[in-house]
């Protein structure tokens, strides 16, 4: 999708029902010549297309302004990744996800975490706005109804990102919201529950996929919402409904709602590798994606996050909480006596998603191994460009692409996809909540899997390959089995942050110290490996399980809207 212009003025203004600033109503009557009218996109077919397809990608990826004025869809690649607002990483050159880290979160002092009320505001908004005047545009009766399925789409998607982070929410329906409003109306403000929003989310998303297509063809871009990318993220709502943080919904409602993307018959485990799914446009697996083409790259996330000794700057760089619990390929815990860990050789024989995941000490790269260890190590301290040196011992490997440039990367590198729906991900989905609602061995009506073969689909990807997991598990024991997989599965995905907030398990998680590692080479070529404290003063409270809402959107409702407990 390469589709680059201004956005109109009305639908510049960030939330404008939530984010209202003093505007003189002449400049409203101000002709823009740098950005299309309404007037275009309301006559236009190509244009309102063209406006409907960049909901999608908003005038830049990320936000840089820090003020929700540039919402691209979802987050995607950045700089810093939601991973290093977990236990997943820490963010090497702090941008204020240290700040989160150490529980110092509040309502004027979010760092990246401060757009997302705005931007999913302003962006349901534009929706509403696209929905508003497509009845009245010249397409066929067909392509209306796509492009209503696809609008709906979007705006669910921009309400999932508001549920999961703030809880109930303010339902706008399909309000446009104009400056002449009373925009101190208290009835625009009002917060639904948890349930509310999600019901209103699900039915957003059971209209949308009554509508879209099954497939992208000629006539629908690739990138684009299809039925598919519709039912995956009804499954992942209809999941954290049913989750002890929300309690808005049942078990059985989540095993349906996955069983309904299973049952399309078209999506599937990529064969080509777990390592390269990250890498490859368009496989079997990916359900929605973000693709990027030459010259509308992202974060160049090789020099992002490559090792100081090739001239990266370490970036996300993952915690010896999420090394230690990846499991040996035996299947066994690495703090099981009988699972052949060697603390001596800690990365060996372990689960293969480990490798495929995390650079550790002595792993190869490019041109020669890593090389984490002290003295002299070239990617420690003792290496080039000591401040850009991991703070853990690790850099990141997934997504990485080491056919791209790490130096002077700017043009030649940054176009992985963004995955943000997969079939592992829908897998795991149907597996924790058929394992909740009717234990981990049986197969739910209308459905070929249980719990536990779904597991065992995703473990025996080819790359993968770890043993299965046994029949006569317990429930209990099929929850810590469906948890693992989530953490090394889905890794750096931003699922992790989510999870553990809505298995209420966040206070445990979150308040362990931030793991690290230091590795010194011994005089005859061996290596100790000493724990160590990577970030301290991590910190979770109570009132973390939801973010707060910015403070400058509840002055802005002039205290109508209600702030989140605890802040």
């Amino acid at each position: 999708m390469k589709l680059q212009y201004k956005t109109p003025l009305y639908v510049m203004i960030c939330g404008a029902m939530l984010s209202v600033t003093a505007c003189k109503k002449d400049l409203l009557n101000v002709q823009a010549t740098d950005r299309i009218s309404t007037a275009a996109i309301e006559s236009d077919t190509a244009v309102y297309e063209a406006f409907v397809t960049n909901r999608y990608i908003g005038e830049r990826l990320q936000d840089k302004e820090g003020d929700g004025s540039n919402p691209g869809f979802g987050r995607g690649f950045e700089y810093s990744m939601w991973s290093s607002l977990t236990d997943e990483s820490i963010y090497n050159n702090d941008d204020a996800t240290w700040l989160i880290q150490r529980g110092q979160l509040a309502p004027e002092n979010l760092g990246g975490a401060g757009v997302l009320w705005g931007r999913s505001y302003r962006s349901i908004r534009e929706c509403n706005y696209a929905l508003s005047i497509l009845p009245k545009m010249p397409f066929s009766t067909a392509h209306k109804t796509r492009l209503e399925g696809e609008l709906k789409f979007i705006r669910a998607f921009r309400y999932q990102d508001l549920i999961r982070n703030y809880g109930g929410v303010v339902l706008m329906g399909d309000k446009v919201t104009n400056l002449t409003d009373n925009l101190q109306d208290p009835a625009l403000f009002k917060r639904a529950s948890i349930k509310e929003s999600i019901d209103y989310a699900v039915a957003q998303l059971n209209d949308a996929a009554s509508k879209l297509p099954l497939d992208n063809d000629a006539s629908w871009i690739l990138g684009r919402a299809t039925k598919g990318a519709a039912l995956a993220l009804k499954s992942r709502l209809t999941l954290y409904a049913a989750s002890p943080l929300y309690a808005a919904g049942t078990w059985a409602d989540a095993v349906t709602a996955a069983q309904a993307v299973i049952s399309l018959n078209k999506y599937g485990i990529y064969t080509g590798g777990y390592r390269n799914l990250f890498l490859t446009n368009i496989t079997n697996e990916t359900i929605f994606e973000r693709l990027y083409t030459k010259n509308a790259n992202h974060t160049h996330l090789e020099i992002a996050n490559g090792p100081n000794g090739y001239g990266g700057w370490a970036g996300n760089t993952p915690l010896q909480n999420l090394v230690d619990d990846y499991e040996m390929d035996n299947g066994k815990a690495i703090t099981d006596p009988s699972s052949g860990y060697d603390a001596t050789k800690p990365y060996e024989h372990r689960d293969p998603r480990f490798a495929a995941t995390i650079l550790y000490n002595g792993a190869p790269y490019r041109e020669r191994s890593i090389e984490a260890f002290i003295p002299g190590g070239k990617d420690s301290k003792d290496g080039p460009d000591n401040w850009n040196t991991t703070k853990t011992g690790y850099y990141l490997k997934k997504y990485m692409n080491d056919a791209y440039p790490l130096q002077n990367p700017w043009g030649n590198a940054g176009f992985q996809p963004w995955i943000y729906f997969r079939y592992a991900e829908i897998l795991l989905n149907f597996a924790e909540a058929a394992n909740e609602a009717y234990g981990p061995d049986v197969v739910p009506s209308g459905s070929s899997l249980s719990a536990r073969t779904a597991i065992n689909l995703i473990r025996s990807r080819p790359s993968v390959e770890m043993p299965a997991l046994p029949g006569g598990l317990s429930q209990s024991q099929m929850r810590d089995a469906v948890r693992y997989e989530r953490r090394v599965e889905l890794a750096f995905e931003e699922h992790r942050f989510y999870d553990v907030r809505r298995w209420k398990i966040a206070d445990v998680t979150e308040n362990k110290p931030a793991g690290g590692v230091i590795i010194t080479k011994n005089a005859n070529g061996t290596f100790t490996y000493t724990p160590k404290v990577a970030l301290d003063g991590r910190s979770f409270k109570p009132q973390h399980y939801w973010l707060p809402i910015p403070r400058a959107e509840i002055q802005a409702s002039g205290g109508q809207l209600q702030q989140n407990p605890g802040y």
